[in-house]
């Protein structure tokens, strides 16, 4: 039986008139007003309803057997062709669905003692948007064709550069892939060395992001804990002796700031050369030490090509770029470069210009000795105005970029987030960045906490806070 149809067209404005009938017979299939094997009226039939040319309508038939919605039967008519059923509540879902609680809305300012974004008031836009228009030009005079999936090559080359000067690694372009983030790079290293299945060595704490990761890519982590020497190596070789992996943030531990002990880094290199295991150093704050020089990277001391290094511009220069990079032992580069062309090539050129050239026309290190006087003197004043609101049972300690804030045994850590966002402020929960039950606490970011407003911000933030 022919199935009656009410579509209702735009003459006046809108789309063309076939497209129009074609969406309202689209609409009502995919919501189930047309079931499969219904007969649609003919050419002629919905034409003369509609009063429009019946080209018109062929246009519109035609439109939907492309998109194989509808088939035609011959003399038995155009038809809904059939379809595979709707999973349970599809229909319904979100147009996005929510993220771990790691993660705010997307795209808004950061709020006081958001983690993991720079100073929002000291970010050089100016500058930085002239390279990037300067890059735009270049690269739409570049030739036309696929570019290195390595990373575009002055790039390459200044990292190398900078990581000589500023990390103590001596290496070529040639060992460094630029990736998607922090994020792109692990993944990249995983797969490469095909580390699915295996057991990782993770700090306990440690970021909760790259433990999911791990476990994603069918890793099984075990917590390490961390004391005041970074890593604690006769935990993991007892609790995990067959681990082919360790995770570890050398230079600044995340979330603790504890900088990894000579002693414990040789350890680790011996270990993985004895056990042909693998090291994946996360460098996420790189050169931003606020007391003192940072410590060299733990692949400077890498003579067995066991340590995969990891850097980001996260932290440095803007999250939004999505930008990081790999640093891979000699023999692994062109395994690696392989990996690159088919699995994760480098993110688009035209930033990759950009941070180019804002390294080699020294604006980068500039950029870091700037951001590491006022880090550090944003974190110092957060640390006395915190000391001086923060209830008995709570103590207050530096942590690389952040301070830290120990609760009472019994506070709910997470729900203080939450409810610090309706206040207009961010601090990260610290229960789920360890393993098992803990002491939970509050993580500071101090990068958007401007001096003249810590008091006011740790007030705030204490009205929260167990009593």
């Amino acid at each position: 039986m022919v199935q009656p149809l009410s579509i209702a067209l735009d003459r006046a404005s809108g789309p063309p008139i076939s497209v129009q009938i074609a969406a309202a017979i689209r609409a009502a299939i995919l919501d189930g007003r047309l079931a499969a094997g219904a007969r649609l009226p003919s050419w002629r039939d919905l034409a003369a309803q509609l009063g429009v040319a019946r080209g018109t309508v062929k246009a519109a038939y035609e439109r939907l057997t492309d998109e194989q919605l509808i088939v035609g039967q011959g003399a038995a008519g155009t038809r809904i062709a059939a379809r595979p059923p709707l999973a349970p509540g599809l229909a319904s879902a979100p147009e996005s669905s929510p993220l771990p609680s790691f993660f705010r809305d997307f795209e808004s300012n950061p709020l006081p003692f958001q983690m993991g974004v720079p100073a929002q008031d000291a970010f050089p836009y100016a500058h930085w948007s002239r390279l990037m228009a300067r890059a735009a030009r270049a690269a739409a005079a570049a030739p036309v064709g696929y570019p290195d999936p390595r990373g575009l090559p002055s790039l390459r080359r200044e990292i190398a550069g900078y990581l000589a000067l500023a990390r103590g690694i001596a290496c070529t372009p040639a060992q460094i892939i630029i990736t998607a983030g922090f994020a792109g790079a692990l993944n990249l290293a995983i797969r490469t060395l095909a580390l699915e299945g295996s057991e990782a060595w993770f700090e306990d704490p440690g970021f909760p992001l790259t433990r999911i990761a791990l476990e994603l890519t069918g890793i099984t982590s075990r917590p390490v804990p961390v004391d005041g020497e970074g890593l604690d190596l006769a935990v993991g070789l007892r609790s995990a002796p067959n681990a082919r992996l360790a995770v570890v943030t050398a230079g600044q531990q995340a979330p603790t700031g504890v900088t990894l002990s000579l002693a414990r880094r040789l350890a680790l290199l011996d270990w993985a050369q004895r056990s042909g295991g693998w090291i994946i150093e996360d460098d996420y704050l790189g050169e931003l030490q606020l007391k003192g020089r940072a410590a060299p990277a733990l692949a400077s001391l890498d003579q067995a090509g066991r340590v995969l290094h990891i850097g980001t511009f996260s932290k440095t220069i803007t999250p939004g770029l999505r930008l990081g990079f790999l640093v891979v032992p000699p023999a692994l580069a062109e395994r690696f470069g392989t990996a690159a062309a088919c699995l994760a090539p480098a993110p688009a050129a035209v930033i990759q210009r950009a941070v180019a050239d804002f390294i080699a026309e020294g604006h980068f290190l500039r950029h870091l000795r700037r951001m590491k006087r006022l880090y550090a003197g944003r974190r110092e004043a957060l640390l006395a105005a915190l000391r001086r609101v923060a209830p008995a049972g709570c103590a207050v300690r530096p942590g690389g970029l952040a301070v830290l804030l120990d609760l009472p045994e019994r506070a709910d850590d997470v729900d203080i987030a939450r409810r610090a966002v309706l206040r207009g402020l961010a601090p990260v929960p610290l229960s789920p960045w360890r393993a098992g039950n803990s002491r939970p606490g509050l993580m500071l970011g101090v990068t958007n906490v401007p001096v003249e407003r810590a008091d006011e911000l740790c007030v705030r933030l204490a009205g929260l806070l167990p009593q």
